[in-house]
């Protein structure tokens, strides 16, 4: 009897799918029953190699070997997941698996991740295609009852592996040019590094902002305040305070207009980060963490997507879903709702997926049970599908103009006419102890005033008020920004603008701040000098976000067959090549501008070129740039026994080749035990280490 193979991206989906599918019985990195075999990926088992897999000479980093261009690609397979990549190459080889169906998440990366697997094992046999944005067991029987042929997704295997490749070229080599000419290593990435700029760029112009004072003239009307145009000159602004004390003031204009706040839009994943980042001060990655064990959950739908809409094939059960969704908040007790589901549907608005909601699972699932942060992100999808689903937010504006010696003032307040939407976002808020959302629901209401009407003896007086500087970043502020990074230099027809995609923009952060270039302070992000330097010695060639909204837009065209891939390629190696060739030498200002930086406390002398092996952040590293040698403080040998290696370890090893240490953890056991640390270096990329119990040790 033949099966199907079904390959998901993580165990948890798999678990999921081979639920639904009856595959129950539990086997060695798979599940197997009903028909099929459920096997899993472990994100990327199958990844692009290093330099120095292509010649050995690319261990060490030198211009002179600028552009490594690869002809032929290669790829390696990390040590941790080589297991799960044989028992998945096993299972395509099976003579009775006649079917490999690709359950990776359904977007460009999880195209990628099934693809060099299923190349990688050199497997033949007929694929398809699961495309789906729900775990939910309906989601999942529909998805599979509309099985596609793999082949319907090649493009998008093109646009991702192009995606792949171009990253692999300019950081790689971007990496290595900028970090030998300046001495230090600097790492360069097609979208990090503009990213990096935008927050640069913003200290900077915070840092040369000049606090300037402006004034207003104001008039007290009895019950409400009239103010004028604001001034620069305070000499001027005092005339007129100065001409209408005192004095009459007449009503020129009463106008009345009736006006509407529509609805918010539901939630697409960068949206729903930047609010995460405002209400709770989550960071993008932990937002997104939480969304993605919400949708493994089947609590919510599929996070990582850029669409704000539903489609239409969605819009019949939205209402039961919206009215289940807010039975199960408790602040929406006795609520009842009117519902408008079209606001919400569009389907030329929806690219790989619709926007993220909850599912109907939600209602029913015990919340109290959720930790913290995941509670929180599906009370903002909770009353995000809500307020999106609800009427307008009413209000009548009314704006009074008034005349005094010639001087014109004016006042506006606004009157709640229908709260609409914005009734249950208020709830919200008031669960969370937060302020109004300042959008003038409280204002004082005006009296009754008509056109015409005369204020005697009016007070005049003047309010002093400063410009303000920019903001510094918050990750809220600066996931905006990458969303619309580079769009005043593109067409206006193209399709995706700004910095990254909204399942990278968190990663993209995060390696900014591991890599010491941004730092997190009170939930702001600032660079640090290292930040600061780079993007001062970086060209306009990768630091701009014109060139990944370029890419972005040419890896759509890939997708849709309108340009070949080759051709993408072609452009990003000629590219590649000409930044090498315009930067053979660093610029004569800054120089030197990493000196400081790089020569941190020397702890010994290197084991492979005699040069000083000096501290960093990261770790301890050889000064001479084509050596290679490094202690990575984050070294898996030592991590993984729950120790660090410190300044005095690195010295000992440096100088004696050995360095006892004592409470070691045992990953096995769990306990700990003694031994001494031996510097085991082959001359290799990462330096080793053994383990020496001595004598007595060893013969137990």
């Amino acid at each position: 009897m033949s099966v199907k193979l079904v390959v998901c991206e993580k165990p948890s989906v798999a678990k999921a799918i081979s639920a639904v599918l009856g595959a129950t019985e539990r086997c060695d990195g798979y599940l197997s029953g009903g028909g099929y075999v459920v096997s899993w990926c472990f994100g990327h088992l199958v990844e692009l190699a290093q330099a120095d897999a292509y010649n050995e000479r690319y261990g060490k980093w030198r211009y002179s070997d600028l552009p490594i261009i690869p002809e032929a690609w290669k790829y390696a397979v990390s040590k941790d997941k080589a297991a799960q990549l044989k028992i998945l190459a096993a299972l395509m080889k099976r003579s009775d698996v006649d079917t490999v169906i690709n359950a990776c998440d359904a977007g460009r990366e999880g195209e990628l991740i099934f693809r060099l697997v299923y190349d990688y094992c050199k497997c033949k046999k007929p694929m398809q295609r699961l495309w789906i944005s729900s775990m939910e067991e309906t989601a999942i029987v529909d998805g599979f009852q509309k099985l596609r042929s793999g082949s319907d997704y090649d493009s998008l295997h093109k646009a991702a592996l192009c995606r792949t490749h171009a990253d692999w070229l300019v950081g790689i080599n971007a990496t290595r040019l900028f970090s030998v000419l300046y001495g230090t290593t600097l790492n360069v990435g097609r979208v990090q590094t503009p990213t990096l700029a935008l927050i640069v760029n913003r200290e900077a112009d915070i840092s040369a902002f000049v606090k300037e004072p402006f004034y207003t003239p104001e008039l007290e009307l009895g019950g409400f305040i009239a103010s004028g145009g604001k001034q620069k000159d305070k000499g001027l602004t005092e005339a007129v305070r100065s001409a209408c004390d005192g004095k009459t003031a007449v009503a020129v204009s009463v106008k009345k207009q009736e006006k509407s706040t529509a609805a918010p839009k539901l939630y697409d994943l960068t949206a729903l980060q930047r609010d995460a980042n405002k209400i709770y001060g989550y960071t993008a990655q932990q937002t997104l963490d939480y969304m993605q064990s919400l949708y493994e959950k089947k609590l919510a739908t599929y996070p990582r997507t850029d669409s704000r809409f539903l489609t239409e094939d969605m819009a019949t059960g939205i209402p039961s879903l919206a009215e289940a969704v807010a039975g199960a908040l408790p602040f929406m007790a006795g609520g009842a709702l009117s519902v408008n589901a079209s606001q919400v549907i569009d389907n030329s608005k929806v690219t790989d997926h619709h926007a993220i909601i909850p599912t109907a699972t939600m209602p029913k699932a015990d919340l109290s049970a959720l930790p913290e942060g995941e509670g929180n992100i599906l009370y903002l999808l909770a009353v995000r599908l809500i307020c999106a689903v609800s009427p307008k937010y009413r209000y009548s504006e009314t704006v009074v103009t008034v005349d005094c010696e010639g001087n014109v003032f004016s006042a506006k307040v606004k009157t709640v006419v229908d709260e609409g939407w914005k009734i249950y976002e208020q709830a919200f808020r008031n669960q969370l102890k937060q302020k109004n959302d300042g959008s003038g629901e409280d204002d004082k209401a005006l009296p009754t005033i008509a056109e015409g009407q005369v204020f005697e003896n009016v007070r005049a007086s003047v309010r002093e008020g400063f410009t303000s500087p920019p903001k510094h970043f918050t990750e809220d502020l600066l996931l905006a920004a990458m969303e619309t990074a580079g769009s005043e230099d593109m067409d206006d027809d193209v399709e995706r603008k700004g910095l990254g995609t909204p399942a990278t923009r968190a990663s993209i952060i995060e390696k900014l701040v591991k890599g010491g270039f941004v730092e997190r302070k009170a939930r702001q992000l600032l660079p640090t000098d290292k930040g600061v330097n780079l993007i001062a010695v970086l060209p306009d060639t990768v630091k701009s976000p014109a060139l990944t909204a370029e890419w972005e837009n040419m890896l759509k065209q890939i997708e849709r067959d309108e340009i070949s891939d080759s051709k993408f390629m072609a452009d990003i190696a000629a590219m590649t090549q000409g930044l090498v060739t315009e930067h053979s030498a660093p610029l004569e200002q800054y120089k030197n501008l990493f000196a400081s930086a790089s020569q941190g406390e020397t702890v010994g002398v290197c084991p492979r070129c005699g040069s000083s092996v000096r501290e960093s952040a990261k770790g301890f590293f050889c000064e001479s740039r084509s050596c290679g040698f490094a202690l990575w403080k984050n070294n898996r040998f030592f991590t993984a026994k729950k120790k660090t290696l410190t300044k005095g370890i690195a010295t000992a090893l440096l100088k004696d080749g050995r360095a006892g240490m004592t409470g070691l953890y045992s990953e096995k056991t769990g306990k700990t035990y003694n031994a001494t640390i031996v510097l085991d270096d082959t001359g290799g990329k990462y330096v080793n280490f053994k383990l020496d119990f001595g004598k007595k040790e060893a013969k137990k």
